[in-house]
């Protein structure tokens, strides 16, 4: 007896540790899906191949280990194109296979025959065609590899019909590879001495703090040399959590486009140092547009060329490793730079939540109130629209990755697949996607998934009736709108349809009750929360009050 292509591409799945596949079966896949019978590898049943593909993004995002989707040919490849964009400039590690027509068929027009390969070329760090079954180890482990390499991404693989079914026996036989990692080098003594010696002349530095922090399991070293040296932080979105907001050193966020009370203190920088920093998250136009910041650049691969962001020093290598140095060798920064850009910060985000709650509710009522009911380990999956910028600016964050944010490719429809994935990787932890009436019924057919998979966690739905964050920059630059609204069904009937429970906020003492009550469902549950997106507009304003 040989072993068939299929039953080899699970065998080297297994060695890599996977315990997920997100799929929808189809026809090109039966000999994979008939070999994962066999398999102690647990097959994640979606609904749309995106969901699939969203899932494996957030996993990999999670636990930095590479989540594995899996399609059909054709129209369940396509499918799967968006998650895998996302998971490609996200930096999340993700592995996809794709089912493919039959080796002699592909010279030739051909039944759901189209480039799969070509088409995933843009959004994929390294993908290709199975031509034998024999390369399925290298392969396998080659994308494994690539995918979780700093910096992380999307591969994918391509397995034809005929290579699936294809059996190995005798000289052909071969075995999944040995699973290696690199280990990433450690900064030069020279760099770090450089990036002491533009420090020393520094008056007002501040730390960047980026995603590759949260990548490079770095966050308690950038505490470290935080507190250890006095400087405060800024999170990139896709960095909150990094130095825990209650912290007197956290700066919360940077990232919203327009000139926000972040942006205030970064003008009053000289120096930046640039920790895990990714282009992708935020540009540097926006926070350098006068090219004066002195920066320092500490990540595991070398910057991006970009005009606005041109190093004076780089300290390449392993993160960790590089903050331990900084922090032994520089010296402490007097207090009141800290105190004062912090003061800037926190009192104008005080300012903005204070007040009555009002109806329908103001955004910053819902994150007060979600943050009064959650744990720090607890776990948020934010879909993108204008909750996402809500949220990212002014949701208190004390534990790296527990609120997860989508700003490299920023995808609507993430926050219900991705709940899922961190349901199953992390059951003991309460999981809510925060979204919108948009993002939500993008995807929401996942929440069958949920129900069938019996992870009782919870959708909190901002209702405006309309594509918010669009609608907001269509007033700020036309003063009028178009096209952005809609309808939406009844979401308290539409959740108990898919069999979860369904909960309305109908006045703004409601609010944590029914979050405390949604939290603790043994079923999935949905809230339907009206929001007044009026408030967008009214930050608008107050930001542009800010003086230069």
């Amino acid at each position: 007896m040989g072993t068939k292509g299929a039953e080899l591409v699970i065998r080297c799945l297994e060695n890599e540790g996977v315990r997920y596949v997100f799929t929808v079966p189809g026809e090109e896949t039966l000999d994979i899906m008939d070999a994962l019978l066999n398999s102690n590898i647990r097959v994640i049943e979606t609904r749309h191949e995106q969901g699939a593909a969203f899932m494996a993004d957030v996993h990999g995002r999670l636990c930095g280990r590479a989540g594995v989707c899996l399609s059909t040919l054709g129209p369940g490849a396509t499918n799967l194109l968006t998650g895998v964009a996302d998971a490609y400039l996200d930096r999340a590690p993700l592995v996809a296979i794709s089912g493919q027509a039959s080796l002699n068929r592909r010279h030739k027009e051909s039944h759901q025959y189209i480039d799969v390969v070509g088409m995933f070329k843009p959004v994929t760090k390294w993908n290709t065609s199975l031509p034998k079954a024999e390369v399925i180890p290298e392969a396998i482990r080659k994308a494994f590899k690539i995918a979780q390499t700093e910096k992380p991404g999307a591969t994918h693989i391509e397995l034809p019909e005929d290579v699936a079914e294809e059996t190995l026996s005798g000289d052909r036989m071969v075995e999944p590879l040995l699973v290696q990692a690199p280990v990433l080098p450690e900064p030069t003594p020279k760099q770090v001495a450089r990036a002491v010696d533009l420090l020393a002349g520094a008056q007002r530095p501040v730390i960047l703090a980026g995603n590759g922090v949260i990548r490079g399991r770095a966050h308690e070293e950038v505490r470290r040399l935080a507190q250890r040296i006095q400087i405060p932080v800024l999170h990139t979105f896709m960095a909150k959590g990094v130095v825990p907001d209650s912290d007197p050193l956290s700066l919360y966020t940077l990232g919203l486009q327009a000139r926000d009370y972040a942006s205030v203190v970064v003008e009053q920088a000289d120096a930046v140092i640039a920790i895990g920093y990714d282009f992708v998250e935020y540009a540097p136009c926006l926070w350098n547009p006068h090219r004066n910041k002195r920066i320092i650049h500490v990540d595991a691969t070398p910057a991006e060329v970009d005009e606005h962001y041109l190093p004076d020093v780089g300290v390449l290598g392993d993160i960790r490793l590089a903050c331990d140095h900084l922090t032994e060798q520089l010296t402490t920064f007097p207090a009141e730079w800290a105190r004062r850009a912090r003061a800037t910060i926190v009192e104008k985000l005080d300012a903005e939540s204070a007040g009555a709650a009002g109806w329908p509710l103001r955004p910053q009522h819902i994150m007060r109130a979600l943050r009064s009911v959650l744990a720090p380990q607890d776990q948020i999956i934010c879909d993108v629209g204008a909750h996402k910028l809500w949220l990212a600016r002014m949701f208190p964050c004390e534990t790296p990755n527990s609120c997860i944010i989508s700003n490299g490719f920023a995808s609507m429809g993430i926050a219900l697949p991705g709940a899922v994935a961190a349901k199953l990787l992390y059951p003991d932890r309460r999981v809510i996607a925060v979204t919108g009436d948009g993002g939500f019924l993008m995807n929401s057919q996942e929440l069958e998934t949920a129900v069938r998979l019996q992870l009782p966690l919870v959708v909190l739905v901002w209702r405006d009736g309309g594509y918010g964050v669009i609608r907001w920059k269509q007033m700020v630059k036309f003063h009028r709108t178009s096209s952005v609204d809609f309808g939406n069904p009844d979401l308290v009937g539409y959740a108990k349809s898919f069999g979860a429970a369904g909960f309305r906020v109908a006045h703004p003492s409601d609010l944590i009750p029914v979050l405390t009550n949604a939290l603790a469902s043994t079923i999935p549950a949905v809230i339907d929360c009206p929001v007044d997106y009026e408030e967008n507009l009214r930050l608008t304003e107050r930001l542009k009050s800010l003086s230069h």
